[in-house]
């Protein structure tokens, strides 16, 4: 079976304009999350959130504060069925150039030390940004690019990925009749 990773912010949750999510209450899920998370995992050995949480680095947020927004994304997945394997983050700034800030594949190399079943080329990214993009293509994984990240979309055009989808849920059904 194929594992998958996901970014969080714009594929996972309602991304805030400008902003990061550093509470629970913050953390609006996407429509139909329950039902794409559900339908994933009858499809995917292993479901990974591989992101960047730069807010952190910023003085923004902590890492306790992030640990909470996890906690929810994780009860809301349970909630569907679906016990996500491992979350990844960076807490670094750009600036920082750090090996684990997407598109850096940190994070990938850290679930595949952790789950060393992981095949990377049996791998799907799907992220809503360019760096989560150029992450899956460094490590050899099949990409999804989710659209609606106003900022990058004439770059986001340009790009070569195996599907550009509108929203996770649809590419949760995409997913699915592909492995059917």
């Amino acid at each position: 079976m194929p594992f998958l990773f996901l970014d969080r912010d714009g594929v996972l949750n309602v991304r805030p304009p400008g902003d990061y999510v550093k509470t629970p209450e913050a953390f609006i899920p996407v429509p139909g999350l329950a039902e794409a998370l559900a339908q994933l995992h009858l499809v995917f050995a292993r479901i990974f959130v591989v992101t960047n949480q730069a807010g952190i680095g910023k003085g923004l947020m902590t890492e306790a504060d992030l640990a909470r927004v996890h906690d929810k994304l994780q009860q809301l997945a349970a909630e569907a069925g679906v016990a996500l394997d491992a979350i990844y983050y960076c807490p670094h700034r750009r600036e920082e150039k750090c090996a684990c800030r997407k598109p850096a594949t940190g994070m990938g190399l850290q679930a595949k030390a952790a789950f060393p079943e992981i095949n990377f080329s049996e791998s799907w990214m799907v992220g809503d940004s360019l760096s989560d993009i150029a992450f899956g293509q460094a490590l050899g994984m099949r990409t999804a690019l989710i659209e609606g990240k106003a900022e990058e979309a004439e770059a986001a055009a340009a790009i070569q990925t195996e599907g550009r989808f509108p929203d996770l849920p649809a590419f949760a059904r995409f997913i699915s009749s592909y492995y059917s």
